[in-house]
């Protein structure tokens, strides 16, 4: 909480935040802030929800991995909003739903030359694995903005028929229809917002499509090759994979990662590494009309 408060966002997205049916835990959270948001926004993510189907082709039921998401429990890592300005939540479009197999284009895994998930499988399987959001927040001067969260599986995990490479690209894919209008208007005044789990240019997954998705001429990249996240040196360490991406009509004040160095006054709020905030760093982007 000290690093939210030190950058004081007026809106802010979390990413793997555990969901419960009540909020508690989100209300309590916003309510640590200083000084406190007074609107959140959440709902049940996919991470978790089980499906009764044996995903992961393991032989057993039941497991993290035969969830909509990895999750040990339905709600695992969800998302939520934060925010200071009103959230117009029936307007808030929700792809969650969405089944893998209906995106159109959909890059389904292989195995041997043949379908690696079955068609009780594909009938259930959404391409989401925690949630695609739009949510519209109303700002006290214009129309509001439109924030498109998602957070997408790790590009890893899996095996040789790469069922996470491919989920987390066409995670992305998403967004990229629904900019072209594939599902309903073009969206205006937005922000894509989120964990991508994809660098441009390095790490696993299809760095191309990152790179592509960052040069749609409907979005501004306010932070370019600026790492997001740390893993050390015994894993794949710094790589960009959380992106705050306006649309190309906002003005970009300002864009930064709150990632102190030694000796920055600021240091010692990312102290502990991991047992603190995780590998993650808060990214931010000033933005105006």
């Amino acid at each position: 909480m000290d690093i939210i408060d030190q950058v004081a966002p007026d809106i802010l997205v979390l990413t793997d935040f555990d969901y419960d049916m009540d909020v508690l835990a989100l209300t309590a959270f916003a309510s640590a802030s200083s000084p406190p948001f007074a609107y959140t926004f959440a709902l049940q993510p996919n991470a978790g929800l089980l499906t009764g189907l044996d995903l992961d082709r393991n032989g057993r039921l039941g497991d993290a991995r035969d969830a909509q998401g990895y999750g040990r429990f339905a709600g695992d890592g969800g998302m939520a909003i934060l925010s200071r300005f009103p959230i117009a939540t029936a307007d808030v479009k929700d792809f969650s739903t969405l089944l893998w197999n209906d995106l159109p284009g959909a890059s389904l895994p292989q195995e041997g030359g043949r379908p690696f998930m079955s068609p009780e499988v594909l009938a259930v399987q959404r391409l989401s694995s925690t949630g695609h959001w739009i949510v519209p927040v109303v700002l006290p001067d214009g129309p509001p903005v439109h924030l498109m969260v998602f957070s997408a599986t790790p590009p890893v995990f899996d095996g040789p028929e790469d069922r996470n490479g491919l989920r987390n690209r066409d995670e992305l894919r998403l967004w990229e229809l629904v900019l072209a209008g594939q599902y309903g208007p073009e969206p205006t005044d937005f922000v894509v917002v989120g964990n991508a789990n994809l660098d441009p240019q390095k790490g696993n997954g299809y760095s191309d499509a990152m790179a592509d998705f960052l040069k749609n001429p409907r979005l501004r990249d306010p932070l370019p090759n600026l790492s997001t996240a740390d893993w050390g040196e015994n894993g794949p360490g710094d790589l960009r994979v959380s992106y705050v991406l306006p649309d190309k009509n906002w003005r970009v004040g300002d864009a930064g990662v709150f990632w102190p160095m030694k000796g920055d006054p600021s240091a010692d709020l990312g102290a502990g590494g991991a047992d603190v905030a995780g590998p993650h760093h808060l990214v931010w982007v000033d933005i105006g009309r």
